[in-house]
């Protein structure tokens, strides 16, 4: 029999520090515990200056889970929670010390370096202001064509909430685990894919705070064996909230190609979107227009549902590149819901070409801009 929240809470109890005076539960150090298919989730908050040191602690409260009769396996992370403009929780009350030298001006904090994914060489975030325009179908085609034209290539489908790489590449079953930890992507048509749909029932409610989803979204990043790669396409959830900032400010993201559809109030949406990436200095590789047209099947008739040009507009008044318009057809839609890519399955069709066309030009703006790459140690 499975454990429930209590009986996890109640073992955890056990765990205690090399220093802290009292158990992680009763410290509050321990996020929401999220069970599902016998595997226990959670996270424990650490000072972010004792991450490395107190490896340990995860490890001693991860052994103590694991455990449980019932318990087939569990995933734990240290998470860093701080709110903004107090300072650092010190449970064993040392003083911080920081060995890197910073410029910044007095009462900035300087940026946390964004460490490098080992084997992979781009990581592109596919991203929209809101939810409806097509976001995902463009991110798992747009990765098969880069792989078309190619390249290696992987996914991580980083929407916690309602993730959708499953149905759309149409895989089913967990993925393996190595050592306990490391997880190996699944795979279909030559795609490397990791997303929390594999690990969870596709009914299953994510009820997770902030702490909790930056904790699966940095396991799903750098707890996967990725292998070599070119390039990594992130498929980020709609809008600008907690997973996107994570995602910007803690991964080394390449840049970012804006999805949107034609008409202003998903225009309005998209500028939210860009604007959160040039916040934190993320490039924006391009706009794409998704749902940019619509061709009738038995006429032959161009209509344009949604308005038209909206996004290319858009791209050259903020002096971004216009990556190219993607039709609204019945075969995307079809090949999507079936778990066939329209890019693999119907390779030399009209909508696959414009979505090569676009992976050629996300592959050129990547080139370029890692070509003139910044160091890697930035400061606010």
């Amino acid at each position: 029999m499975v454990p429930d929240k209590n009986t996890v809470l109640d073992a955890l109890k056990t765990v205690r520090g090399p220093d802290l005076e009292g158990n992680i539960v009763d410290l509050g150090m321990v996020s929401d515990v999220f069970i599902s298919d016998a595997k226990v989730y959670f996270s424990i908050n650490v000072p972010a200056e004792r991450a490395k040191e107190l490896e340990p602690l995860r490890m001693a409260a991860e052994r103590v889970v694991k455990a449980l009769p019932g318990v087939k396996g569990a995933l734990v992370s240290l998470t860093a929670e701080r709110k903004a403009g107090a300072p650092s929780a010190n449970p064993a009350g040392k003083p911080a010390h920081s060995h890197t030298h910073s410029h910044a001006p007095a009462g900035q904090p300087p940026k946390q370096a964004k460490a490098d994914i080992p084997g992979i060489g781009a990581i592109v975030a596919v991203a929209s202001g809101k939810g409806g325009v097509g976001k995902s179908t463009t991110a798992v085609n747009l990765a098969l064509a880069l792989m078309a034209n190619g390249l290696k290539v992987g996914i991580l489908d980083a929407d916690v909430y309602g993730p959708s790489m499953p149905r759309l590449l149409g895989i089913s079953g967990r993925p393996e685990q190595i050592d306990g930890r490391i997880i190996v992507p699944m795979e279909n048509y030559g795609l490397k894919a990791m997303s929390m749909g594999f690990l969870v029932d596709e009914g299953t409610a994510m009820i997770w705070r902030g702490p909790m989803v930056q904790s699966a979204l940095m396991q799903m990043l750098r707890e996967v064996a990725w292998g070599q790669l070119d390039v990594l396409v992130v498929d980020m959830p709609p809008g600008t909230g907690d997973a996107q900032l994570t995602m910007a400010q803690q991964v080394p993201l390449t840049g970012a190609v804006i999805v949107s559809t034609p008409q202003d109030l998903a225009l309005i949406d998209a500028r939210k979107g860009i604007n959160m990436f040039n916040k934190v200095e993320v490039p924006v590789l391009g706009i794409v227009e998704n749902m940019s047209y619509f061709i009738a099947p038995d006429t032959g008739n161009r209509y344009d549902i949604f308005g038209h040009g909206g996004a290319k507009a858009e791209a050259d008044a903020i002096g971004v590149p216009f990556l190219g318009e993607v039709p609204l057809t019945i075969s995307i839609r079809e090949k999507s819901d079936a778990g066939t890519p329209i890019v693999v399955s119907e390779p030399d069709n009209v909508q696959s070409q414009v979505y090569r066309d676009i992976a050629a030009k996300v592959w050129q703006e990547v080139q370029r801009h890692s070509a003139r790459k910044a160091p890697k140690i930035t400061w606010e």
